[in-house]
């Protein structure tokens, strides 16, 4: 209520409003004229009742079943990943709600899999991804001969709606970003790094199960079908495992995504922090959630215990709440700065500015956190965008990314870890399914990778691509980036067209580049249906 206009466009942008105040109306008509109905049947035979009495039935009745409906006494509402507690699926299964898991599942009814579309192309990506051809295989087992005596620590930090244009590193001119240009210019980065679906839940998903979110209905993570998968966060051994959040881990269904995937997982999250100041609807800001984080990694440091971690932020996320001040950080004042300087920058509002540059400054205070509590040196500290936030024009680019819808997709990508990595800047095409590979690759830690994600430090990987989904004016489509191209088709019309991602203007080449047409083509549909497969053949064997 604090900031009303900012409160309802989040709650308009984020939820079906106006079709849920439609539909409110008729279900509330259609109670009306049954609720005359019984009335009228029933008043000549049953004793009346008083007004105050039935103020008090339809007050009860209404409280008990508005509490049943949102089931929970936090700020989040009853998900079905609440239920994924345990490694037993039957258990979980057991646990569900049965009427909230049908009307989930129900909702991806249509979201199946074309078997023979699959046989068809698995030639293709097996070739693609050095696979065996002769039997349906995804199965790549890496194992390091000299691991590291001293095991490093993992730490995957996933950088709330940051995406390329936002950042000065990649030439944004307002100078928003400038500890982390820094920390990049020390870090290995790749320049051409992208996440399959521009939102947060399809990322975090793809991120940990190493498979694209390519659903139609919503994301990934809400199919409680295709929760079950085997990840390679899951087989990282001898490691602490934990989750950092400021919210709850309710969102989307994100827990189920790890609970059920990952054994002896610890999930931190509101309500289990020794200090909590809630800063706005997504719970406490990304200072506090470092902050704890780092007390948490600590112990496990100071007692010998090597450790894996994945925290997410979400400070940089309307309504893009930051302090007045905090340590070195102090945000820009409206008179400071004029909307023409922030239209040079593609900002929407002043408040999206003074967040990434919260952002910029919590980065580099939690590394320094990180040195001051003495695991720095021995930890890889892996950041990566989930999705570029929504801006204005953005002029200052140098390609045509944002004219073709893609450029939400390019986010930064960054691995800090002096001691294991020396700085440099790789321009091969990379993907969100690929920073698990290729960190726990980097800290020599032995994993079968079974999904789509590739490591990206194998200088034999020469021939990569990224794999993108998009909404192409309002229809549901996916794409493929490779060698200067774009290549996009629709899922239902089978549209299809080609660009030239460094020409000035947007035409479709496909007639032009007919080779390539058909490469991208054929390389889109098999990463595209071996997506769908592995969703439902990617199970965990049961011992």
């Amino acid at each position: 209520m604090s900031n009303l206009k900012t409160s309802t466009q989040v709650l308009i942008e984020s939820y079906p409003i106006y079709k849920g105040l439609f539909s409110l109306i008729i279900l509330s008509f259609i109670i009306y004229k049954f609720s005359s109905f019984l009335y009228r049947s029933l008043s000549k035979t049953n004793q009346k009742i008083t007004k105050k009495l039935k103020a008090v039935f339809f007050t009860f009745t209404f409280l008990f079943l508005s509490f049943g409906i949102y089931n929970s006494v936090t700020h989040y509402p009853l998900r079905w990943s609440e239920a994924f507690f345990s490694k037993n699926n039957s258990v979980n299964q057991f646990a569900l709600n049965p009427v909230l898991y049908f009307f989930d599942s129900f909702a991806f009814r249509s979201e199946g899999l074309d078997t023979e579309k699959f046989q068809t192309y698995y030639p293709v990506i097996a070739k693609h991804l050095n696979l065996s051809l002769d039997t349906i295989n995804f199965e790549q087992k890496v194992i390091f001969k000299e691991p590291y005596k001293e095991k490093p620590n993992l730490i995957f930090v996933m950088l709330e709606s940051t995406g390329t244009a936002s950042m000065s590193f990649y030439g944004n001119p307002l100078n928003s970003t400038p500890k982390m240009d820094s920390i990049i210019k020390k870090s290995l980065s790749f320049s051409k790094f992208y996440v399959h679906k521009p939102g947060t839940a399809g990322s975090v998903f793809a991120s940990i199960t190493g498979l694209p979110d390519i659903e139609d209905v919503k994301t990934a993570s809400r199919n409680p079908l295709i929760i079950d998968q085997r990840i390679i966060f899951d087989q990282i051994k001898g490691y602490e495992k934990s989750y950092f959040i400021g919210g709850s881990a309710n969102w989307a269904n994100i827990r189920g995504v790890f609970q059920s995937n990952i054994k002896g997982l610890k999930i931190y999250e509101e309500g289990l922090f020794e200090e909590e100041n809630r800063a706005d609807v997504w719970g406490i800001d990304d200072y506090d959630l470092f902050k704890e984080a780092d007390k948490k990694l600590k112990k496990l440091h100071d007692e010998g215990k090597p450790f894996v971690t994945y925290i997410q932020t979400a400070t940089n996320h309307m309504p893009f709440t930051v302090p007045d001040k905090k340590e070195s950080y102090t945000p820009i004042l409206k008179d400071d700065i004029n909307e023409k300087t922030l239209l040079s920058g593609g900002f929407r509002s002043l408040g999206q500015l003074n967040a990434i540059r919260y952002l910029d400054f919590n980065i580099a205070r939690f590394l320094e956190r990180t040195k001051e509590s003495g695991y720095y040196e021995n930890s890889i500290f892996v950041f990566f965008g989930d999705h570029r936030g929504g801006m204005k024009k953005l002029n200052f680019l140098k390609d045509n990314e944002n004219d073709l819808g893609i450029q939400v997709h390019h986010v930064p990508f960054f691995i800090n870890a002096p001691k294991y990595i020396k700085p440099q800047i790789i321009d091969k095409y990379a993907k969100l399914i690929d920073i698990f590979p290729t960190a726990t690759s980097l800290a020599k830690i032995d994993y079968t990778n079974y999904t789509l994600g590739r490591n990206l430090l194998d200088t034999t990987i020469i021939n990569t691509a990224a794999f993108v989904y998009i909404q192409n004016k309002g229809e549901k489509a996916v794409g493929l980036i490779k060698d200067g191209h774009y290549y996009e088709k629709t899922n239902i019309s089978q549209k299809a067209s080609l660009f030239n991602l460094k020409s000035k203007i947007i035409k479709d080449i496909k007639l032009d580049k007919p080779n390539i047409t058909k490469q991208m083509d054929s390389l889109l549909s098999a990463y595209y249906h071996t997506t769908k497969y592995l969703y439902f053949n990617n199970k965990k064997v049961s011992k």
